[in-house]
């Protein structure tokens, strides 16, 4: 596994970072252990979660995945080895200030995110997605707060339309605490609209880019193939209604046949192509057994041609 900085930090992340929304909602929490496990023995230090994973899952409320991980990492006693990442915005108890990015929001949630994660702080704590109806300046204000109170280590966000990304990120240099050196956007070899208003930012301010869903909800994967019924899952209609058209097979395809002459899979060579741009930091990638894991993990170290990611570059552009 290599290891990249995050943005203009010092911080050393494996340049695959492990996804946890499936647990508890697609696996059960004693199929997470495993996953996380075979992470870690194959190089990831980097793990990202949410205190709302996985709240739409039926009977469950939100605090599932961090509670895993906090349960991991005590049997582990492997806590300074991890870069642990989790997030906040969505909806945790009821009321008012239950959700937002509100200062009393904040400093509680992530107090309760400590408590489950059976940690003292967290590496990059992130604003899940925007909050306009909190100033920018409390929110970042809070921030700071954890920061200077050793809680939180780095600031980050996830979602955030371009201009709101561009005040922020403006205002956070300009009160010199709390500046956002992470962003989390949703972004794959099909769905490329965060160049067109958010890489410019990400690298005039020198902000790390940590992209989900970057194997396109599993489309990205041999598990899909064109005119053949749909695979098992609870994802897999959503899959097919946004990626199901003429520009997501034409990727399809030619990962496909450049995955082939490689010897690679389709799912590493769509990673490969991710970590082939000079400003990524880590793509985040799931995976429901040790054998998913291993799979896209095989993608670090992939050094695409010129030609192969020109080739790419020119199927995923347009419809």
């Amino acid at each position: 596994m290599k290891f990249r900085k995050m943005g203009k930090t010092g911080l050393k992340v494996s340049e695959l970072c492990l996804g946890t929304m499936q647990f508890r909602w697609l696996i059960s929490e004693a199929d997470s252990y495993p996953v996380l496990d075979t992470f870690i023995e194959h190089g990831g230090n980097f793990i990202d979660t949410a205190d709302i994973y996985s709240s739409w899952g039926e009977g469950l409320k939100g605090g599932e995945a961090e509670s895993i991980i906090g349960k991991w990492m005590g049997r582990k006693k492997n806590r300074r080895e991890i870069v642990l990442a989790t997030k906040v915005r969505g909806e945790m108890w009821k009321g008012p200030n239950g959700e937002g990015l509100s200062r009393a929001h904040i400093i509680q949630a992530c107090e309760e995110s400590l408590t489950r994660l059976q940690t003292d702080h967290i590496d990059l704590y992130q604003s899940h997605w925007d909050d306009s109806a909190t100033p920018l300046e409390e929110t970042l204000q809070a921030f700071q707060t954890l920061i200077q109170q050793g809680k939180v280590r780095y600031a980050g966000c996830s979602n955030y339309g371009a201009g709101r990304f561009g005040e922020v990120l403006a205002l956070g240099r300009a009160l010199g605490a709390a500046e956002y050196h992470c962003y989390q956007p949703y972004y794959n070899l099909v769905y490329r609209d965060f160049e067109k208003d958010h890489l410019d930012l990400c690298q005039r301010y020198g902000v790390g880019v940590i992209p989900y869903s970057p194997l396109a909800g599993g489309f990205l994967t041999s598990k899909y193939k064109k005119g053949a019924p749909l695979p098992k899952g609870a994802r897999a209609e959503g899959t097919k209604k946004t990626y199901f058209n003429e520009k997501g097979w034409r990727v399809h395809d030619g990962l496909r046949k450049l995955a082939a002459k490689r010897g690679k899979t389709i799912g590493q060579m769509a990673l490969a192509w991710l970590l082939a741009h000079e400003w990524m930091t880590a793509p985040i990638v799931g995976g429901n057994t040790p054998a998913q894991i291993k799979e896209n993990l095989g993608a670090s170290g992939i050094a695409l041609s010129a030609k192969e990611k020109e080739t790419l570059d020119a199927l995923s552009k347009g419809e």
